[in-house]
């Protein structure tokens, strides 16, 4: 399970340090594509394989699920990390998350997601806001 919030510099070619607390659970192959709210999805390739069997499973006749899956697949890249725990981020996923020098990186349960620092204290603040009415709404869904 990843979890925590980690505040770490992309240096000039795009690579990140990866917290060592994840790296052993992402293993030695692991996915990058675009997320939600502005910022990456990190799959381990176990999580990776049973989501896309998830997605496999949608009707081709649904015009949402054949955008969902295309943009979640176009946007994916394979990766591994270098000797120094670090891994590049593709310039057009950079693009798409709005990366500048700092990110926020942070475990997810099942998957790590990537923000930019800014972005990620921006969703903060307005999260922190409506907590306690997400909260109840979530007991609408048996949490």
């Amino acid at each position: 399970m990843f979890i925590g919030e980690y505040i770490y510099s992309m240096d000039n070619k795009g690579r990140i340090n990866i917290p060592a607390k994840f790296r052993e659970r992402l293993g030695d192959t692991f996915y990058i594509t675009k997320g939600l709210d502005n910022c990456l999805f990190v799959f381990p390739e176990v999580e990776w394989r049973s989501f896309e069997d998830k997605l496999k499973q949608l009707p081709l006749t649904n015009r949402n699920a054949r955008t969902f899956v295309r943009m979640f697949f176009s946007g994916a890249t394979e990766c591994g990390l270098d000797k120094q725990g670090r891994v590049t981020i593709a310039q057009n996923l950079r693009e798409f998350a709005g990366f500048e020098k700092e990110l926020a990186i942070i475990g997810v349960s099942s998957r790590i997601e990537i923000w930019s620092k800014n972005n990620w204290d921006k969703y903060n603040d307005s999260a922190n806001i409506s907590y306690d009415d997400i909260a109840e709404q979530m007991a609408e869904l048996g949490i």
